[in-house]
């Protein structure tokens, strides 16, 4: 499959180091396609990974992945919203806003989400909301000694979820839930806040989220 990445952060390399490890080509695009920091992905990518701009990235993937930050957004989005038409868009963000010395706090909230403006944003394109509650450093291949991760998603669209599940479980989610439409991202999206502010109490970036049953 070929997968178009916007966005060339810490997430973005993580997920397309996943993906070519998996076998997909995989384009990874940005506003800054020549920074250094994506010259490790592109030697361990080598034929299967190209690098460029956000709309050939979007134009690339069969899927395209979203993963840039929020203060972003609105340009990104209105830049790759014809490439992106018709297409699945995997949304990993969150609408995060940074204070100096406080908590992140979300820009969005309660009668709208980050989700929701997205799929606003690209209105002929399938959003689904997934991967936002865990480090990116363990959205490839999760290993937990104390219980298996559980990973939610949301979107409109039952097939392009469809696709989303099977994407996660070549990703080595074995618990991975539909909680139903892009709306249900007002609620994926504090559910972020909720793992930071645990991270902050037990200094730890390592922790997944996990729904027990007896």
């Amino acid at each position: 499959m070929k997968i178009g990445i916007v966005g060339s952060g810490d997430v973005a390399r993580s997920l397309g180091k996943g993906f070519v490890d998996l076998g997909h080509d995989v384009f990874i695009g940005s506003r800054h396609p020549e920074k250094k920091e994506l010259d490790a992905w592109k030697k361990h990518a080598g034929k299967k990974g190209q690098t460029g701009s956000t709309t050939e990235a979007a134009d690339f993937g069969d899927i395209v992945i979203l993963a840039i930050a929020w203060h972003a957004a609105e340009n990104v989005l209105a830049q790759i919203r014809p490439e992106s038409s018709g297409k699945i868009v995997i949304d990993v963000t969150n609408p995060l806003q940074f204070n100096d010395d406080e908590p992140p706090t979300l820009a969005v909230g309660h009668t709208i989400s980050g989700g929701e403006l997205v799929q606003q944003s690209l209105p002929d394109s399938h959003v689904v909301k997934t991967l936002n509650i865990i480090n990116h450093a363990h959205m490839i291949q999760p290993n937990y000694s104390e219980g298996t991760p559980t990973m939610f998603m949301c979107g409109d669209n039952a097939s392009a979820k469809d696709h989303t599940r099977d994407l996660l479980e070549e990703l080595g989610w074995k618990d991975v839930v539909d909680i139903g439409e892009i709306e249900k991202s007002r609620l994926l999206e504090p559910l972020c806040l909720l793992w930071i502010e645990y991270g902050v109490a037990r200094d730890t970036w390592d922790h997944a989220i996990s729904i027990l049953q007896t």
